[in-house]
């Protein structure tokens, strides 16, 4: 096993899996999408490490444990249709798009939706639509979605993306304010009706958003 595959046995042994990340597809699929391609040159000496990784202009890429466990929450299938608010280097938005059949990723800053792109286009990942936009209130052209994950931590979220939705579709993002932040599963399980659960609690960066009143409640 050469030095970055012992890194990634690692990565996944010591810290994914002791995190409650136990699906096998999701464990192969991290074995599959080589991470390191999508950290900055700068960074790749801690690409596997158990920290955030700075991206550019202040966004920080998660810890992989993090990121790991968002996508095994969402229960992806092969026939879902995604989006992903926050593209960032685009790791997670490559991570759902082998798991799924299409995949939309949005960011507000032009850096990150060429940047993903680009990281996704070199592993020839080629089943997503990358958007420059404001996603914190979703994406309503593309709905409905089977799932929606925000790479970015949302003081609340705002009414109208749930909507976006199809019914038994699955929403995570994490909410609240540092110190105290928690990963919320919202499905939709009618036209009307939504179940929500808190999965855990984490603190991450929040969402780049174009104005505090972005937000409607």
């Amino acid at each position: 096993m050469n030095t970055i595959e012992q890194h990634r046995f690692n990565m996944i042994e010591q810290q994914i899996r002791t995190w409650e990340v136990l699906d096998p597809e999701v464990l192969n699929l991290l074995h599959q999408v080589p991470r390191e391609k999508f950290v900055p040159t700068a960074y790749q000496g801690v690409a596997f490490a158990d920290t955030e990784i700075p991206l550019h202009d202040g966004v920080l890429m998660l810890a992989p444990k993090l990121e790991a466990r968002l996508i095994q929450s969402l229960s992806l299938q092969k026939k879902d249709h995604v989006l992903v608010v926050g593209s960032g280097s685009g790791y997670l938005t490559a991570l759902a798009a082998s798991l799924t059949k299409t995949v939309v990723s949005i960011d507000i800053n032009p850096y990150f939706t060429k940047l993903a792109k680009q990281n996704c286009q070199k592993l020839k990942i080629n089943n997503i639509t990358f958007v420059t936009g404001d996603g914190s209130l979703g994406w309503a052209k593309d709905q409905p979605y089977d799932a929606i994950l925000f790479a970015g931590s949302l003081p609340q979220l705002p009414e109208t993306i749930r909507h976006q939705l199809n019914i038994n579709g699955r929403l995570l993002a994490i909410l609240g304010e540092a110190p105290s932040m928690h990963a919320t599963l919202i499905t939709k399980t009618s036209n009307k009706d939504f179940e929500e659960e808190i999965l855990f609690e984490t603190v991450v960066p929040p969402l780049l958003v174009k104005h505090e009143n972005t937000f409607v409640f």
